[in-house]
């Protein structure tokens, strides 16, 4: 509408501008020069006709046009209505299965996260030494009893060459490299007496993308001391009933031997009444002299009953439990037994000796097996008789010194000779199972093998036992006992 109205002032304002305005006007005016005013009210009333005509057409054009555009813009907005609503659910859809998407890669995080901490978790509570090594010898994994076993901390030994970070271990690159080349697991026990039983596994690494082996180390010392303890108890069980049996068996005819000495004694004491000195005075010496071999007898033979005492008390005192015991009381105790027992055939018996006791004054009570630590000082005191034995010289005075003393929290014991050394040798393997001072098995001395008490002070008692010696001034024994065990 606005189009039309300044198209109609243009139109005036061109007419006013060329001059024909005036042309128009004197359309309207009379002869006289009047202004004829029926003319012009008709004129205009056809004009606003024919204007308000053309504005109602132009109306129903622009309503029409209207109605068009709104039908169109309605279909257009229709169309994205259905493209949003496309687009949204394309988007929708995408989103959803982004979702489940991310949904899945945090379900797997999950999983592989809780699978590293279960898999972390089993190394770390493993009670095995575990150690993870690579194709160059480089630490990967280190567990927690790899820590406590070496004093080495995960963060300090990982990536790190083993041999490097722990120069001791008793695994040679050779041995691993050898696993690694020929993919063979190997296994292996390794073990030092009194101190520590190991096994160890080598294997290398299966389907990894890098090559590798572990290292598997079990302490198997615990183990190993019960199984012994149970060995050496069956041992000690089986030679306490063989004592007790050959005890009785001994017992029987050495008692019988005893009785009819002392029978024998009676009658050549009635024979010996009845024969005057002065009537017959060979016989009477004879008679002396029987009656003195009949006494050495007797005496020979309480010292059999003596021994078979021994053997029985011996046979009948082995504990389930430790008792706390007087170590000085015992020594004394195993000194007395050895003096009835121990003899070498060329004469010497170990009541010859000299025994020199110097004990500490309110000695602490110890926790042991008593029949046990027994056995222990009288193979060391047999030991040092036999020692002893291989001296003849003038002058020679044979002695065994005991020494037993508190020190801090440990009971010590010594037990020295000056009789015949130890070489280096023997002394390197004096503990070890079968070894004598004798070169060949056949000339063996049992009484000289002290492997057994090496293992009763180290696996059945909380000590240690070691030897000092100069073959030319003699021996020591040192015993080392835990008052608190």
């Amino acid at each position: 509408m606005k189009k039309y109205l300044l198209l109609a002032v243009i139109a005036a304002l061109v007419l006013y501008y060329f001059g024909l305005f005036a042309d128009f006007i004197q359309l309207f005016k009379l002869a006289d020069g009047h202004t004829n005013w029926q003319y012009v009210a008709n004129w205009s009333s056809g004009v606003l006709i024919t204007a308000l005509s053309i504005t109602a057409v132009i109306l129903f054009l622009s309503r029409a046009e209207t109605t068009r555009a709104n039908l169109e813009l309605k279909a257009i907005k229709n169309d994205l209505e259905i493209r949003v609503q496309e687009r949204t659910a394309t988007l929708d859809e995408s989103n959803r299965l982004l979702k489940e998407e991310i949904d899945q890669h945090l379900e797997t995080t999950n999983r592989l996260h809780a699978s590293e901490t279960y898999i972390k978790n089993v190394l770390e509570s493993m009670p095995t030494m575990l150690v993870g090594l690579n194709a160059k010898g480089e630490i990967t994994q280190w567990n927690k009893k790899a820590e406590q076993n070496t004093g080495i901390a995960a963060k300090d030994a990982l990536g790190k060459n083993l041999w490097d970070a722990y120069p001791i271990v008793t695994v040679t690159e050779s041995q691993v490299k050898q696993a690694l080349e020929k993919k063979l697991t190997l296994n292996f026990k390794q073990s030092q007496r009194g101190l520590f039983h190991y096994d160890t596994t080598i294997y290398p690494l299966q389907g990894a993308l890098e090559p590798g082996v572990v290292i598997l180390i079990v302490d198997m010392t615990n183990q190993v001391k019960s199984e012994n303890k149970l060995i050496q108890r069956d041992k000690m069980s089986a030679m306490g009933e063989l004592a007790s049996s050959m005890a009785h068996d001994i017992n029987v005819p050495v008692q019988a031997i005893l009785s009819d000495i002392s029978r024998a004694q009676q009658v050549l004491k009635g024979i010996s009444d009845q024969v005057h000195p002065a009537a017959c005075a060979q016989l009477a010496g004879q008679l002396a002299e029987l009656d003195r071999e009949l006494s050495d007898v007797a005496s020979q033979g309480k010292h059999a009953v003596a021994i078979v005492s021994n053997l029985l008390n011996f046979a009948s005192s082995h504990e389930e439990t430790k008792q706390e015991s007087d170590v000085a009381e015992i020594m004394d105790h195993t000194i007395e037994l050895a003096r009835s027992v121990l003899s070498l055939p060329h004469g010497l018996r170990f009541t010859d000796l000299t025994i020199e006791r110097d004990y500490d004054q309110d000695l602490p009570l110890l926790p042991c097996f008593v029949s046990e630590i027994q056995q222990v000082f009288l193979s060391l005191l047999r030991h040092c008789f036999y020692a002893i034995g291989e001296v003849d010289r003038e002058g020679y005075i044979p002695t065994i010194r005991v020494r037993i003393l508190a020190c801090y929290d440990a009971l010590w014991v010594k037990i020295s000779h000056n009789g015949l050394g130890l070489t280096s040798d023997e002394q390197q393997y004096i503990f070890e199972p079968y070894f004598g001072n004798e070169k060949s098995d056949a000339d063996y001395d049992a009484g000289k093998r002290l492997s057994f008490p090496h293992f009763i002070m180290t696996e059945h008692h909380p000590g240690q036992m070691a030897v000092t010696s100069d073959i030319n001034v003699g021996t020591t024994f040192h015993i080392q006992l835990q008052l608190h065990a």
